[in-house]
């Protein structure tokens, strides 16, 4: 009988203590929200400095917030939607997902915003590390990054594609893979070469170029690949635009919804007009499939469908988007897609 009554006052008193802090409490649970909150300390270590198990840290940080002696605020840059992002990475099972806002006068039909690169720049500077072989495919946004980079860590850059016209190569992607390997003091390996040739015969020559093949040398090397997606309309791929109108037809009927690096799509993800890749100058699909790390850079209603389709390919492991993609992203009928970390072919009917 004494033994519960003493347990009833002990749990009064604990109740007490937890209502009101004295002024010793209040000061020292300040002192230990510093060290671990702002200092990074560990609780074994707190605990050390001040005499107490590691358990009693645990129990005086959790009261400190609970007493409002710490408030935490999760921040991010105004540009930067985190709620969206994290939404979009767990429902196409990304490695990363970044969604940026859409600039507020933005037309459906509006190009990527260039912010998207900028942001892009930065999600490389993370994730690049020394010795890494970083790959970039031609397209707008990727230039876009390859302008706003400001930091690297020491690694070679590789281009993968060719580029949409070799007169424009000293503004496009040569000159992308130049700006990349100049920011992290590495090698460059251009690729003087158009994407699309008039036919395979005049493709495979071209690979088998000292300069263009000695590039292709490193495609199975390539740890971080960085690329564009362009939905099958003027303007907005770049294959689209290159080819004839028969052929634009053609590729159409057989239900081409996106495109990236020259490979194409249709709704689902699966891979068509593979006769095209005979044509061009470009990293080919399993090679990109195999590399660890690839960012798509994408951004616009106009794309929205088309980046649906490359992350169910299994292609891409990370996104950066703006907020008008990922809303129609997050809202998007049809299966649901399969992690896109699992790198599954749709076309792989066993996956």
């Amino acid at each position: 009988m004494n033994q519960g009554k003493e347990i009833a006052v002990s749990a009064m008193s604990a109740g007490r203590s937890a209502m009101r802090m004295g002024p010793a409490e209040l000061v020292q649970a300040a002192a230990m929200a510093r060290r671990f909150y702002l200092e990074g300390k560990s609780k074994i270590q707190i605990a050390e400095e001040f005499g107490v198990s590691r358990f009693k840290v645990a129990r005086v940080l959790e009261t400190a917030l609970e007493r409002d002696l710490v408030r935490i605020e999760i921040r991010v840059p105004a540009e930067l939607d985190a709620e969206r992002s994290d939404a979009l990475r767990a429902r196409y099972g990304l490695r990363h997902a970044v969604v940026v806002e859409s600039p507020a006068d933005a037309a459906d039909d509006a190009p990527d915003p260039e912010n998207l690169g900028e942001v892009a720049a930065d999600l490389l500077g993370e994730l690049v590390n020394e010795g890494d072989v970083l790959g970039l495919a031609w397209g707008r946004s990727t230039i876009h990054m390859a302008a706003a980079l400001h930091h690297l860590p020491p690694c070679t850059v590789v281009q993968l594609t060719g580029v949409y016209d070799a007169g424009t190569a000293e503004r496009g992607s040569v000159e992308a893979v130049r700006r990349a390997a100049q920011v992290s003091g590495g090698e460059a390996h251009p690729i003087y070469a158009p994407m699309l040739l008039p036919d395979p015969a005049t493709a495979a020559a071209l690979r088998n170029q000292t300069g263009i093949a000695r590039a292709f040398e490193y495609f199975d090397k390539v740890t971080v690949a960085c690329v564009s997606i362009g939905s099958w309309e003027p303007g907005i791929s770049t294959v689209h635009d290159m080819l004839t109108d028969e052929e634009r037809a053609h590729y159409a009927s057989l239900g081409v919804a996106a495109e990236t690096s020259a490979h194409l799509f249709d709704a689902q993800g699966r891979r068509v007009g593979r006769d095209l890749g005979e044509r061009c100058i470009t990293v080919e699909a399993d090679r990109l499939r195999r590399i660890p790390e690839v960012v798509a850079i994408a951004g616009g209603l106009r794309k929205a469908a088309a980046i649906d389709a490359v992350l169910r390919s299994g292609l891409v492991t990370s996104l950066v988007t703006d907020t008008a993609a990922a809303d129609y992203l997050l809202n998007a009928g049809g299966p649901p897609p399969r992690p896109a970390l699992d790198r599954a072919d749709p076309d792989d009917r066993a996956g």
